[in-house]
């Protein structure tokens, strides 16, 4: 299969092109007509996660481009661009898209020519409501990774104690990214009482300016009251250092904690390195890792938190005031369909709440508790973690066997026939100019919800 390399600068994300949305568009139309010459009507294009919103006025000269000359788009949806990340409605209005209407026509317009798939089955049941015969169910692929060879797993085991220099002392790894809606916090707080001993660990840093204040909090306040938490252990460029699989092998226990997720792929990766997992259960992933045969025994859906471990007055106010100017970021016609968050829907009389319904700031709060004592007020709140507290102080911890049913769904022979479904149906009906708004209303209905409301999300600053 040739490959070839188009780059242009009108590819990039919005907010990192200093450029108005007309220099923008004809970047973009000449990159199309660049890739497109020459090639034949078979040609399909890939598009990589447009519902996340990068770059509207891209997408929609994406979209008809590949209308107007012919070309069946794949647009593949891990993310959305509302799903708690409204700085883009900014970017929208700012770009030319004035209304929700015509952002949703960018994404979804009722072409024949546009196929949507997306990694789970919640978005993709959407999808199917009002694109019946153009949209799929495509879970990510990933098959089971051969048993990592002794020498490279002692080679990983080396790397890991010089770098943390911290001695056999056991290592909690979570697999990620250093973004706000991993939710490390809400880790380490598992990790101190769970496993006092072990060090909490994530391979990956910050990966933008928006996640600095977060990583910079966290880092600050653990060297400060000396926990054992490290963070962006990979980040580094020495050439020696092991690849993530080969630190999964190596550690005690993989952590999960995450409030946001479009696939969750470290619940598979837990599982083909053969380490147990402790994870926060999501509710567009959990029902699909069931579907593919996956039994994970620690999985939690919320750690409740006694509101005495945390200042209740003060977190009220800080909410409220988050929850206000983060309504304000939103489009007028969205504020009436937003819920009510567990702290603010509680008010004044404190009560206990999920520690992932919290600001940063309450969290801290309650890490900066003796240990002991935070686990004893909460203890009782959340039955289940004794059990798993002496599981893990015995080296106990469930791991979870790799099913034979994952095959069906997540292998590469899977994934193809999933992929030639879709791109080969054909578009009986023509969906009605409405679609396209109707479904994004639906969208955003949904994501408005109190169950997906954090003020962890709110603002960089919580």
């Amino acid at each position: 299969m040739p490959v070839e390399y188009h780059i242009s600068p009108g590819f990039l994300y919005y907010s990192e092109l200093n450029l108005d949305a007309k220099e923008i568009r004809e970047m973009v139309e000449n990159a199309l007509r660049s890739i497109f010459k020459g090639n034949k009507e078979e040609t399909i294009v890939w598009a990589h996660n447009l519902g996340i919103g990068r770059n509207l006025v891209m997408t929609r000269q994406l979209v008809r481009g590949c209308k107007k000359y012919g070309y069946t788009l794949m647009s593949h949806h891990h993310d959305w661009w509302f799903d708690n990340r409204w700085l883009r409605w900014t970017e929208f209005m700012d770009s030319g898209f004035k209304t929700l209407r015509s952002a949703a026509n960018a994404l979804y317009e009722p072409s024949d020519r546009l196929r949507h798939v997306a990694i789970n089955n919640r978005d993709a049941q959407m999808l199917s409501k009002y694109f019946p015969d153009r949209s799929g169910w495509v879970p990510n692929l990933i098959e089971q990774i051969p048993v990592i060879d002794p020498e490279r797993l002692a080679r990983a085991h080396d790397w890991l104690r010089r770098k943390m220099r911290i001695g056999d002392s056991p290592i909690w790894l979570i697999p990620c990214r250093l973004l706000r809606r991993k939710n490390v916090a809400e880790a380490l707080l598992l990790a101190r009482w769970l496993r006092p001993e072990a060090w909490l660990v994530t391979t990956g840093g910050a990966s933008s300016a928006d996640e600095e204040y977060y990583s910079g909090m966290l880092a600050e306040t653990a060297r400060k009251h000396h926990w054992r938490l490290r963070l962006g252990i990979l980040q580094s460029e020495e050439g020696d250092k092991p690849t993530v699989h080969e630190l999964l092998g190596v550690s005690e226990a993989i952590m999960l904690t995450s409030i946001q997720e479009g696939f969750g792929l470290p619940f598979l990766e837990a599982t083909a390195a053969g380490r147990p997992l402790v994870a926060r259960a999501l509710p567009n992933v959990s029902p699909d890792l069931e579907k593919f045969g996956f039994h994970f025994p620690q999985l939690y859906r919320d750690v409740l938190i006694d509101p005495s471990l945390f200042n209740w007055e003060g977190e009220l106010r800080r909410q409220r005031l988050l929850f206000n100017n983060w309504l304000q970021r939103l489009p007028a016609t969205c504020r009436s369909w937003v819920g009510k968050p567990a702290v603010l829907s509680a008010g004044s009389e404190g009560k206990p709440v999920p520690f992932s319904r919290l600001t940063l700031t309450a969290q801290i709060e309650i890490l900066s508790k003796p240990r002991e004592r935070s686990w004893e007020l909460c203890k009782q709140l959340n039955p289940f973690l004794g059990q798993w507290r002496e599981k893990a102080a015995d080296g106990k911890l469930e791991k979870t066997p790799w099913p034979e049913t994952a095959g069906q769904w997540l292998s590469g022979e899977s994934y193809a026939e999933r992929f030639i479904n879709v791109l080969e149906s054909t578009c009986t009906d023509t969906p009605p100019e409405s679609g396209a708004m109707d479904l994004l209303e639906d969208f955003i209905r949904r994501q408005l919800q109190p169950g997906n409301l954090f003020p962890l999300l709110w603002s960089k600053h919580s």
